[in-house]
């Protein structure tokens, strides 16, 4: 097990007392330590009290440094975000050196209080009232890979030659981040102790902790709800860090309940999902209880961006009502240059102004005409689809009438006249559809008419007979190639997935 120690009173108190049990329990201890770099000699004395008391106690130690505040500023993050991700990539990079499953560290229940406030100020859900967890699985935080080579000091061989890693970067879109090798998993062992005992604990037992100056500094937004807030709600309630330890406990409970709920939901209204798009029936998306609703929107941005910590309740409320209400091509803004968008029948969490992954369909992605071998197969560029054409000698009206699948038409071999080719649309193409009795439409028009998504109308091909459109594939023949029972000849089209 690795044990994060910074050397003040909470993992001074957690180190002593998995040293007491690690006999009973049969644990391996490794101590670890993060110089962030921010208090000068201090910060290097702490380092120096860590690897001390670990040799001490006959303990393995790693201590390694990084400038934490130069990476803040890097990166564009606070200084308190970015030492929280740095420090569990650190010790994340260590459990895996050890080989160890499991990373302790010292949260304790003033902690939990002070995040759960935090998350309350900050528009938190059902999620973030749970506050830190007794036991978390590491892949499950967005952290940051190691940056720099810099100094590291290990079990007493400075120079051990191992390397940290070349600079990484902060989960931006596209980047690996620890989730994809982590199987370590981080504990609080103390989470339900109070300071208070943390501290009688290290005075009963000798133990001397560093004092870090820095937890002072109401620069920091922890320190101002420690020092400030939470003494002043005090007045009002002289147990509200226990009110609101017992209330991260009924959210964590709550949120199971939901997180199965969810899982369900999302298996039966996802119809799609890839890399960079998940699609919903919307139908049955709109049929979800409102709190599945919010659930789904927010697990899909979560999953599209990795990085993300922050879906507001407002970015998750507007989506949710233009999935509701809006018409089709609406779109709503969420972060991170995601944008939800309105089908005719689906809704698309993707890219801001894509329109999400195309459909499972034959499409065209030239726009120059394809001559179509007949008979023969006609391969569609850069897709796996192909279209057969097929002369048939014996046939009958029923398969005419109710063909395989509307990738399948009959037509009346007359009508193919040369060049027979395959094009995506252009403007002022027209076609007699059938059942419209001999009147012409705008392929544009009846493409909008079927519902067809705006993104993929320039990419449906037209099978094209001398000029005339014949077949809006997939959708619609033209009557001039109708096939009836005083048909002679007929061609069969079908596309289908090339073997």
């Amino acid at each position: 097990m690795v044990v994060g120690v910074s050397g003040g009173p909470d993992s001074l108190c957690l180190l002593h007392v998995l040293r007491r049990l690690r006999e009973n329990l049969d644990l391996s201890l490794h101590v670890a330590h993060l110089n962030h770099g921010t208090r000068g000699e201090a910060s290097d004395a702490d380092a120096r009290f860590v690897r001390s008391m670990a040799d001490t106690w006959n303990l393995s130690v790693t201590v390694e440094r990084r400038d934490v505040p130069a990476l803040a500023d890097e990166h564009g993050l606070a200084f308190e975000e970015a030492a929280r991700r740095v420090r569990y990539a650190f010790l994340d990079r260590v459990a895996r050196k050890v080989n160890a499953s499991r990373i302790a560290v010292g949260h304790n229940a003033d902690d939990q209080a002070e995040t759960v406030l935090m998350h309350i100020l900050r528009g938190s859900g059902l999620s973030g009232l749970r506050g830190m967890l007794p036991l978390t699985p590491l892949r499950d935080y967005r952290l940051v890979p190691p940056f720099e080579e810099g100094r590291q000091w290990g079990t007493g061989k400075e120079a051990s030659g191992d390397r940290i890693p070349p600079a990484g970067q902060v989960l931006e879109r596209g980047t690996r981040d620890c989730r994809d090798r982590s199987s370590s998993s981080l504990i609080r062992p103390l989470l339900g102790v109070s300071r208070r005992a943390i501290e009688d604990y290290c005075a009963d037992h000798g133990l001397h902790p560093r004092f870090d100056r820095s937890n002072l500094d109401t620069t920091y937004f922890r320190n101002r709800l420690r020092h400030g807030l939470l003494p002043e709600l005090e007045h009002y309630n002289p147990r509200i860090k226990e009110r609101l330890h017992h209330l991260a406990e009924v959210a964590t409970g709550d949120y199971a309940i939901l997180a199965r709920a969810r899982r369900e939901a999302w298996d039966t209204v996802v119809t799609q999902e890839r890399r960079h798009a998940v699609v919903f029936n919307q139908a049955s998306w709109q049929a979800l209880p409102i709190a599945l609703q919010r659930a789904t929107l927010r697990q899909a941005a979560c999953r599209l961006r990795r990085g993300l910590r922050d879906v507001t309740f407002v970015h998750i409320e507007n989506a949710r009502e233009v999935a509701m209400e809006g018409e089709t091509g609406t779109a709503s803004t969420l972060p991170m240059g995601l944008e939800l968008r309105v089908g005719y029948e689906t809704l698309t969490i993707g890219e801001a102004g894509e329109a999400g992954p195309p459909p499972e369909e034959p499409l065209l992605w030239r726009d120059d005409p394809m001559p179509v071998a007949l008979p023969g197969t006609t391969p569609l560029p850069e897709t796996d689809w192909i279209l057969t054409a097929r002369r048939l000698d014996q046939w009958s009206m029923v398969d005419i009438t109710s063909p395989d699948h509307p990738w399948c038409a009959y037509l009346d071999a007359q009508a193919l006249v040369k060049p027979l080719v395959l094009r995506p649309r252009r403007p002022g193409d027209r076609i007699q559809p059938l059942g419209m009795g001999g009147r012409h439409a705008k392929v544009s028009d009846l493409m909008i008419n079927l519902k067809i998504p705006e993104a993929w109308r320039d990419h449906v091909p037209l099978l094209v007979a001398g000029g005339k459109v014949l077949w809006l594939c997939g959708h619609r023949i033209s009557e001039t190639a109708r096939v009836d029972e005083e048909t002679d000849k007929i061609v069969r089209f079908q596309f289908e997935r090339a073997p």
